[in-house]
């Protein structure tokens, strides 16, 4: 099982490197469109990307999260957008453990299915036979344009009219609005845009709850909380840019002349000692990624104390990944020159994409105050993490 395992994810990360001059090709509508071309998007799809967490028992690949992150790293490396989508979207087919098989069988019978989600606002439902009326609008739906359905929070309205549990609510696109809101500086190519529902019918077999789910199925990647899972699938996207920028940079230095005595740029030791650092910093910053991830997996079953503790170390490691990702490109980017600066060019857009990515509130410092916390003996003070 476990030698089937590896040559999966060998085919999804040798997909990705078959996608290269497809997106090196079509990498020039990204900014202009703000969204993926079509055919990058199909092409993605057919590869599979869009569903490595998608449970076995429905067909798909059914990934842990450390070979997912593998893939994700490795589609980011191309290019952010590219990454951001492929987390994104691959992130939302772990709704196989959440929701009936034979709805999310139906669902991914389509090859170009992908669940457009966001969580940055919270819209309102009205408990009725049969499901919910639902309405809202939400931001960051990343790859709206080619979404076959949207996942937005909404807030079960009780009797009283005060809020009650929130629900990820499952929309099908004819139902949808979509804003083009998406006009930014970094990740252009996500098409993140504005959705809206108005007064949305959904069936109780599209909804479930956010924190107290039941999972359908058992793997631990379906039974981790919420609000750890969300994360993960966009926090490993600056890794992978940083990764790329590290490339491009090494691709650079062999062929940029040194500004002072002969040879190239990587012949200089000041470089050398660059790109040494790069790579401890973004290893490092990974190993911390996976090391909490570990322990989250471990903790989900203990709960207590230590779920708690596990779920902080976590956000940190997203937190510090974040960090360390940025820093990185723009080490790399000072000494690249003039290089760094045209939009032809790699690190000219891992510079925008990195600090795009790094603003999404999975990476927040707020994270580091919550470790403090627990250290020093104090209440966290709040439960969103």
């Amino acid at each position: 099982m476990h030698a089937r395992a590896e040559a999966s994810v060998a085919d999804h990360l040798a997909a990705v490197a078959r996608l290269a001059p497809l997106i090196a090709e079509q990498r020039q509508h990204f900014d202009r469109e703000r969204r993926l071309p079509d055919a990058v998007f199909r092409a993605l799809a057919e590869a599979g990307l869009f569903r490595l967490y998608l449970p076995k028992a429905l067909g798909g690949p059914e990934f842990s999260p450390f070979d997912f992150m593998t893939i994700v790293e490795a589609a980011s490396a191309l290019d952010g957008s590219v990454g951001w989508l492929v987390g994104n979207g691959a992130g939302m087919s772990r709704i196989g453990g959440y929701l009936p098989a034979d709805v999310v069988r139906s669902w991914f019978a389509d090859p170009m299915a992908f669940i457009a989600s966001a969580t940055g606002a919270v819209g309102t439902a009205v408990e009725v036979e049969g499901g919910y009326r639902v309405s809202g609008r939400w931001p960051f739906g990343s790859g709206a344009h080619h979404a076959t359905r949207f996942m937005g929070l909404a807030s079960v309205k009780g009797p009283d009219g005060k809020d009650g549990p929130s629900l990820c609510c499952y929309f099908d696109r004819a139902e949808v609005r979509v804003h083009d809101t998406w006009f930014v500086s970094g990740l252009r190519g996500t098409g993140s845009c504005d959705f809206e529902i108005e007064d949305s019918f959904l069936p109780a077999s599209h909804v479930h709850p956010l924190i107290d789910f039941q999972p359908t199925q058992s793997a631990v990647i379906y039974r981790l909380p919420a609000l750890s899972a969300f994360p993960w699938t966009v926090s490993v996207v600056p890794l992978g840019i940083a990764h790329g920028a590290l490339d491009a940079f090494i691709a650079l230095a062999s062929k940029k002349p040194r500004m002072a005595g002969g040879g190239q740029l990587r012949d200089g030791e000041l470089v050398q000692a660059l790109v040494g650092r790069a790579e401890a910093a973004v290893r490092s910053a990974r190993a911390l990624l996976i090391e909490a991830m570990t322990e989250l997996m471990a903790a989900v079953d203990a709960g207590g104390d230590r779920l708690i503790e596990a779920r902080v170390l976590f956000r940190v490691a997203c937190a510090n990944a974040a960090e360390s990702a940025a820093r990185v490109v723009e080490m790399l980017a000072a000494p690249a020159g003039t290089a760094a600066i045209f939009e032809t060019g790699t690190l000219e857009r891992s510079i925008r994409d990195v600090q795009a990515a790094i603003k999404h509130v999975a990476m927040t410092q707020n994270s580091y105050v919550l470790a403090g916390r627990i250290s020093l003996g104090l209440p966290l003070g709040t439960t969103r993490f």
